[in-house]
Parts: C-alpha cells; sequence; structure tokens
C-alpha cells in the first residue's frame, strides 16, 4: 500500500511541477505581450534621448543665445535679474530663461513630431 501513496504522491507532483512551469511560462508571455503592446522599451529610449536632447538644448540656450542676448540687454547677466517686493525676491531672470528652454524644447520635439509624421498615411483626427 505505501508502494501506491509513493506513486500517487509521485504523480500528484509531477502534475503540480508541470502547472508551476506552465504559469512561469504564461507570465513570461503575458510580460512581454505588456512590453510590446505599451511599446515600453521605446518609451525608455524616448525618455533617455528626450534628457540628453534636454541637456543639449540647455546648453545652446546657456552658452549660444543668451551671450547674444546679453550683448543686447545692458546690465550684465540677466538670469541674475531679480524683481523685489518688499522682502520678497522674485528670480525673473531665470523664470524667463526657463521659459526660452521650453520654447526652445516645444520647437524641437514639434519639428520632430512633424518630420516623422510627414510620411504617415494613416488618418489623423
Amino acid at each position: 500500500m505505501a508502494e501506491k501513496e509513493l506513486k500517487d504522491a509521485a504523480k500528484d507532483l509531477g502534475e503540480k511541477a508541470k502547472f508551476l512551469e506552465k504559469g512561469a511560462l504564461g507570465f513570461q508571455a503575458e510580460f512581454m505581450e505588456f512590453l510590446k503592446k505599451y511599446q515600453v522599451i521605446g518609451l525608455a529610449v524616448a525618455f533617455v534621448i528626450g534628457a540628453a536632447a534636454t541637456k543639449l538644448i540647455t546648453s545652446t540656450v546657456q552658452d549660444v543665445i543668451m551671450p547674444i542676448v546679453a550683448v543686447v540687454i545692458p546690465g550684465g547677466d540677466w538670469r541674475e535679474a531679480v524683481f523685489q517686493v518688499g522682502p520678497i525676491k522674485f528670480l525673473a531672470g531665470d523664470f524667463v530663461g526657463a521659459i526660452i528652454d521650453f520654447v526652445i524644447i516645444a520647437l524641437v520635439v514639434f519639428l520632430i513630431v512633424k518630420y516623422i509624421m510627414k510620411g504617415d498615411t494613416t488618418k489623423k483626427i
């Protein structure tokens, strides 16, 4: 009788092992489907390129455009400009610099998307 119980336990164990293996493969397939469906890899690449582009554009604004603007605007470094109301100091120059950075980044993204979508023949809504 112990031999029969041992065989049944081995059979049961084999079936449970197959179930676990199938579950693991199912999870892997489900995960790969998630990556493909939501284009996670493309999003990660876009994030990295966006971070690099942000550094490049910020450097372009600070090192190329702002020196030209500084010559036009008397008084030196305009990014250091402060608007003071009583004890409160507003960093107006820094804020204007951030706006210029944003406009340039938005323009570059617009031009890239426009170039990429030029070849897209799908109907746009």
